[in-house]
């Protein structure tokens, strides 16, 4: 039996053309994707819908919720065997991971997929990654992720790590759950196990601050900051979650943050490794201040799951447990820091 997928369209260089001037931004959709790429209907019946047009450097967290609304109704449609989703690469990692876990387990692929260049340029990765993303999309592996460069990963562990390259996206912490060369290599021991789609919870609470520690770096930066509506801080650590523990140092900012209610996720600003709270003196101390460990969880997915946490769960134990917890497969179980 054909297969059907559900596209939906929310922008990204895929779909941009280029002013005047040569800057490339969003216009009306001028491109027909199936007029574009034929060979998609022969990979499946398409159901095609715009959910938003937007360059994903301006993507908000209430767009994550209506891309999420609409992935949700699509599966709830009868007959869709997958979803391909068309988002702009900057902000795709952020998209994922929030979807991932606004969702819960899927009975069937989501695939995003975009592009480095659009699709009406002759020198393009669209067509490839669009025709990869469809033919995943047909595959048993009941996972949100991203499509890019022939393999698949899962949503909540991928990153964008090369503004230039065609093969713009990677999981530093976690294979490819899907290779894409003469033959499609499923990892199934990497999968998820899916499950039947659950109500969609839409409670997220984006006042979220995000910082990278640096040599110089003020605490005292970080405390007024406290005062602005900060809900909850997500820290990019050293190497194993490291912090300054000399003079003025951001435990007074951790501990500060706990004595409010806002939780303080430490993650490691490498591209690859975890989070281990106990292994120096300043990640100890920042423990016992009230730090709670990110394992090795990208900044994409920690954003996203802090302000889910927050808009879930009124009540910091339950919100700690919603962090330090393996959810959908963001963070290996054993990586508690």
């Amino acid at each position: 039996m054909e297969k059907k997928i559900a596209l939906l369209l929310t922008g990204g260089t895929l779909l941009m053309k280029a002013a005047e001037d040569g800057i490339l931004e969003p216009a009306a959709y001028t491109h027909n994707l199936l007029q574009e790429l034929p060979v998609l209907r022969r990979i499946a019946q398409v159901e095609m819908s715009v959910v938003c047009n937007l360059d994903s450097a301006d993507m908000q967290p209430t767009d994550w919720l209506r891309i999420g609304r609409a992935i949700h109704q699509a599966l709830s449609s009868p007959g869709i065997d997958g979803v391909v989703v068309v988002h702009g690469t900057d902000t795709m990692a952020y998209t994922s991971s929030a979807v991932s876990l606004l969702l819960g387990p899927v009975p069937r692929p989501v695939v995003f997929t975009g592009a480095q260049r659009p699709i009406g340029e002759p020198r393009t990765d669209a067509r490839a990654n669009l025709i990869d993303a469809f033919s995943v999309a047909t595959l048993p592996v009941p996972e949100v992720g991203v499509v890019f460069a022939s393999r698949f990963f899962r949503g909540t562990r991928v990153t964008k790590r090369d503004a230039h390259a065609m093969d713009a996206f990677d999981s530093p912490d976690f294979p490819p759950l899907v290779e894409l060369g003469l033959t499609e290599h499923i990892a199934r021991e990497r999968l998820l196990p899916g499950g039947p789609l659950a109500s969609f919870d839409d409670r997220l609470d984006p006042r979220v601050l995000v910082v990278r520690v640096f040599p110089g770096l003020q605490p005292s930066w970080l405390l007024q900051t406290l005062d602005q509506g900060v809900r909850g801080l997500v820290l990019e650590a050293y190497g194993t979650g490291n912090l300054p523990a000399l003079g003025p140092s951001m435990l007074d900012v951790i501990a500060e943050a706990s004595r409010r209610g806002i939780p303080c996720l430490i993650v490691t600003q490498c591209l690859k490794g975890s989070v281990a709270l106990e292994r120096y003196k300043g990640a100890v101390a920042a423990t016992r201040a009230g730090a709670i460990s990110g394992g090795d969880m990208t900044v994409e997915a920690a954003v996203a799951k802090m302000m889910i946490a927050l808009g879930r769960f009124p009540h910091s134990d339950a919100r700690r447990r919603y962090l330090e917890d393996d959810i959908i497969g963001e963070r290996s179980p054993l990586a508690h820091g």
